[in-house]
C-alpha cells in the first residue's frame, strides 16, 4: 500500500511533488463526535505519482506537506475543496494556493450542480469508482488495502479529470469565470469562526431585536463551549434550546432546568452558570446595540409570476450557454431581480449579466419574449426585432392566441362572397 508514515518518506515525496505543475488532493476526515475535523489520511498524486501520508502516527511531521500546500509554484487540485480547505486552515492558519477545484471547474462547463466526483470521473475518463469504502472508520488502524485503493483513487483519477477540465475551460475562454469563483471559495475569512456571528445559523423565531440580543449572547457562548470542548455544538444544546431561553430569559438555575432540552444537571453546573451570565448579558445589553432582524425579502403583489419566468428564462440561458443553474443564480437571486432592477446580486454583475442579468431585466420590462417552438424555450426580442439565438419561428396561422369566438366572427367578416369555408382566406 502506498500509505506513508515515515518522517523522511514524507519529505522525500512532498519535495518531488514541488517540482510538478500540479498535484491532486484529498483528505479522509472523521466528525461525528468533534467540533474540529479528525485528520484521518492525506492522499497526493503528481502527474507520475500517487501516495497517502498517515497523519495519525506518532511524532509524524507534516511540514513538507504544509510547505507543499502553501507553495505558488505548484497548483493545488482537489473536488468539492471547502471541507478539505477547513481543515488546512484550522491546522496551518493558511489557505492551500494556488487552487482549481473540479467541481466548480465542471459547473462552469455544464456539468450540472454540485456533480459528484464519482460521476464527473465517469463522465469524462469512464472509469468506474468502487465508493462501498465511503463510510468506513477512517481512524481506525491498519487501514485494509481496500481502503488505500478507494483512497488513492480519488487523487488519481482526479488528474484526468483536471486536466480535460482545464483544456475545456481553456476553449471556451472561461477561466475568468473559473477564477471568480476560485477567489470566493478561498477567501480565508469565510474559514475563521467568529462566535459572535454564530447565531447567524439559527433560524430566529422572533424579529425582537432584545430576542435577537439574548439569542446572540448564548449562541456565542456554545460556539466557545463546544470548540473548548472539541464537541459538535449540539451535544452543548440544541438549537432549538438556544431558541426557547432567548424567547423565555430564565434568571434562575431552577428556571434553566426547565427548559425543554436543558438537564437539571447541567443547570446546576459549570455550564448553566456560564449560560445563564450570557443570558443576563443579553438582557442587559442597550437595545441599540442589538442585532437588527434579517432583512426579508418580500415580493410586491403579482410579482410571483414573474419569478417563474425568470426561473424559465434561467434554464434556457445556462442550458444555451452549457452552465450549470446554481452557478449563475439562485431562487433568492431571482425574487430580488423581480423587486428591483438594482438588486444587489452576484446575477447583475460580470459575467453572469452577460449570459443571463441582462436578459432577466429585458424580460421582466417586456423588451423580450419566452417561446416554445420544436421542443425548445427561445428568447425572442419584442416587436418583430427576431430571436436572440436562433430565427423567430414562422408566424402561427392557427390563430390559437385569440379567443374562439372572436377568430371565428373576423374569419366570417373577412371571407369574400361565395367562398366556401374550406379556402384559405388572405391573410387567414
Amino acid at each position: 500500500m502506498s500509505i506513508l508514515t515515515d518522517n523522511t518518506e514524507i519529505a522525500a515525496f512532498c519535495k518531488r511533488l514541488a517540482r510538478a505543475e500540479y498535484v491532486t488532493v484529498d483528505t479522509e476526515f472523521m466528525r461525528e463526535k468533534t467540533f474540529w475535523p479528525i485528520l484521518c489520511l492525506i492522499q497526493l498524486a503528481g502527474p507520475n505519482e500517487a501516495a497517502a501520508i498517515d497523519p495519525l502516527v506518532p511524532d509524524v511531521d507534516l511540514t513538507p506537506l504544509y510547505t507543499l500546500l502553501a507553495n505558488r509554484k505548484v497548483l493545488k487540485v482537489v473536488h468539492g475543496a471547502r471541507q478539505d480547505i477547513e481543515i488546512f486552515f484550522h491546522l496551518t492558519g493558511k489557505v492551500p494556493t494556488p487552487l482549481f477545484d473540479t467541481q466548480i471547474a465542471a459547473m462552469v462547463c455544464g456539468f450540472g450542480d454540485q456533480v459528484g466526483y464519482e460521476t464527473l470521473v465517469a463522465r469524462l475518463t469512464g472509469h468506474r469508482l468502487d465508493k462501498s469504502s465511503r463510510f468506513t472508520d477512517w481512524s481506525l488502524r491498519p487501514l485494509t488495502e481496500k481502503q488505500a485503493t478507494y483512497a488513492l483513487g480519488d487523487v488519481i483519477y482526479l488528474r484526468e479529470a483536471y486536466e480535460q477540465l482545464r483544456d475545456r475551460i481553456a476553449e471556451n475562454g472561461r477561466a475568468a469565470w473559473l477564477d471568480e469563483e476560485i477567489d470566493d471559495l478561498t477567501a480565508t475569512d469565510s474559514y475563521r469562526i467568529d462566535p459572535v456571528s454564530a447565531w447567524h445559523r439559527l433560524k430566529p423565531r422572533s424579529t425582537d431585536r432584545r430576542y435577537l440580543a439574548i439569542l446572540r449572547e448564548v449562541s456565542a457562548w456554545r460556539e466557545n463551549e463546544a470548540m473548548q470542548r472539541d464537541i459538535p455544538r449540539n451535544r452543548v444544546l440544541r438549537d432549538e434550546a438556544l431558541s426557547e431561553i432567548a424567547a423565555h430569559p430564565p434568571e434562575t438555575r431552577a428556571a434553566l432546568g426547565r427548559v425543554r432540552g436543558v438537564s437539571r444537571g447541567f443547570a446546576d453546573g459549570r455550564a448553566g452558570e456560564d449560560l445563564l451570565n450570557a443570558v443576563a448579558a443579553g438582557q442587559n445589553l442597550p437595545i441599540e446595540d442589538a442585532p437588527e432582524p434579517r432583512p426579508k425579502v418580500t415580493l410586491p403583489r403579482g410579482l410571483g409570476p414573474v419569478v417563474d419566468l425568470l426561473k424559465v428564462l434561467l434554464k434556457q440561458r445556462c442550458e444555451y450557454h452549457n452552465v450549470a443553474q446554481k452557478l449563475v443564480a439562485s431562487t433568492a437571486d431571482l425574487e430580488r431581480i423581480a423587486a428591483d432592477d438594482e438588486a444587489p446580486v452576484p446575477t447583475l454583475q460580470g459575467w453572469r449579466r452577460e449570459i443571463f442579468g441582462a436578459d432577466a431585466l429585458a424580460l421582466k420590462h417586456g423588451r423580450v419574449a419566452l417561446a416554445a417552438s420544436a421542443g425548445h424555450v427561445q428568447l425572442l426580442q419584442v416587436n418583430g426585432a427576431g430571436a436572440a439565438d436562433r430565427p423567430a419561428p414562422a408566424p402561427s396561422r392557427s390563430g390559437q392566441d385569440r379567443p374562439p369566438g372572436r377568430r371565428r366572427k373576423r374569419r366570417r367578416e373577412r371571407r369574400p362572397s361565395g367562398q366556401t369555408p374550406d379556402q384559405p382566406t388572405e391573410g387567414a
